[in-house]
């Protein structure tokens, strides 16, 4: 994604820790990949990492710098 560190700078940082980055998108940003406004971006900082998902939401991911990039729509 040739963009991130622009994408990055629009959201609101929520969480960072060994496993992830967390932002929230609160200025209704499009997806990168569906082209739709998405609530959360979440970086997966290690190779293996779980979520805990509190309810059922819609997915769309991508890779930047070899890291996973999910974006989430609630």
């Amino acid at each position: 994604m040739d963009d991130f560190d622009e994408l990055r700078s629009s959201l609101t940082p929520r969480e960072d820790n060994e496993a992830i980055a967390s932002y929230q998108n609160t200025t209704a940003v499009a997806c990168p990949s569906c082209e739709e406004p998405f609530d959360d971006m979440v970086v997966c900082k290690q190779e293996f990492t779980s979520l805990n998902l509190d309810f059922e939401m819609d997915l769309c991911t991508t890779i930047n710098d070899g890291k996973v990039v999910l974006f989430t729509h609630k």
